[in-house]
């Protein structure tokens, strides 16, 4: 089949790195336009479109698709199916239209869980058992479209943001090859999604990290790995924002008031939550890079000390 791939970041890039490899005919990839990164500014090409450019694919960055003319664009690559992953940019009916199978989406839960932008931390910080990949065909609405295939993943205690992206990642590749090959056999039965069973995955912001210390230590625990490497969670001690990477939920009530450190020791550092303690095993500094709480000690600030209050 001739197949479109749409997508930008590094979790799509992993799809289509799959795709390449399984020998599947890509005639087209389009990617969101390049932005500027580093301390020059310059433009920079996402991870998709550097993976298509490597493989001599022909690269196509619409600011949008909903002009005639971007849609012309598309209809010429002939498309049998289109394949989506966090490609960033709404897809018209009309664009939906174009191929001849439509258009599949890779989603990183298992819908209709986490519809929405940010499916993977926002499993982690629920205390989801599970989330997973599902494979999807495309419709008007956001993330609503029939399931055609779903892949499951166990979150681990110790999953952050990052680990459990990377495992949907590889797994995101691992389907969309599996859904294709059922796709030409005709082996793909679609199911509809409960709508009463949807929840959404609202888009993440740097002001969420901020850790409110009226909340329990397992709430905070998983917020810390949920964001962790983005958008991180930090606290305010006086006029510094420290930044926590690495967390755990130890549940003993300490009596003291939240936020409020009740020791600094080389194994973590105990902060008082509204229930249970908060063990932070990895902070950085101001204008410092992460580091283990035994290298904070060996530096000799005093900071994160017991008594201190945290806001």
């Amino acid at each position: 089949m001739r197949i479109v791939f749409a997508g930008t970041p590094d979790f799509a890039a992993t799809a289509l790195k799959a795709l390449i490899q399984a020998g599947h005919d890509i005639v087209g990839v389009y990617s969101q336009p390049d932005r500027p990164a580093g301390r020059g500014r310059k433009l920079v090409p996402g991870p998709v479109k550097q993976v298509a450019l490597d493989a001599d694919i022909p690269v196509f960055q619409p600011l949008s698709l909903k002009p005639e003319e971007a849609q012309q664009e598309l209809a010429h690559l002939k498309p049998d199916v289109m394949i989506v992953a966090a490609y960033g940019l709404i897809l018209p009916k009309a664009v939906l239209d174009i191929p001849t199978h439509g258009c599949l989406n890779i989603h990183a839960s298992l819908l209709p869980r986490w519809r929405g932008a940010a499916p993977i931390h926002r499993a982690i910080a629920a205390g989801d058992s599970e989330t997973g990949i599902t494979i999807m065909q495309m419709d008007e609405g956001l993330d609503t479209g029939d399931m055609l295939l779903k892949v499951t993943t166990a979150i681990q205690p110790d999953d952050t943001g990052g680990s459990l992206h990377d495992r949907l990642a590889d797994l995101g590749g691992e389907a969309i090859v599996e859904a294709l090959d059922k796709l030409q056999k005709g082996q793909l039965s679609p199911e509809p999604q409960n709508n009463d069973e949807a929840c959404y995955a609202h888009k993440l912001s740097k002001e969420e990290g901020h850790l409110d210390w009226q909340r329990s230590a397992d709430e905070l625990a998983r917020l810390v790995r949920a964001f962790n490497p983005w958008p991180g969670t930090f606290t305010d001690l006086g006029d510094q924002r420290i930044r926590f990477h690495l967390a755990e939920a130890v549940n003993q009530d300490s009596g003291q008031a939240p936020g409020t450190v009740l020791k600094r020791e080389r194994d973590g550092i105990d902060i008082a939550c509204g229930s249970g303690t908060l063990r932070v095993t990895r902070v950085q500094l101001p204008g410092t890079r992460a580091q283990s709480v035994n290298d904070l000690i060996n530096g000799g600030k005093p900071v994160l000390m017991p008594g201190q209050e945290l806001h």
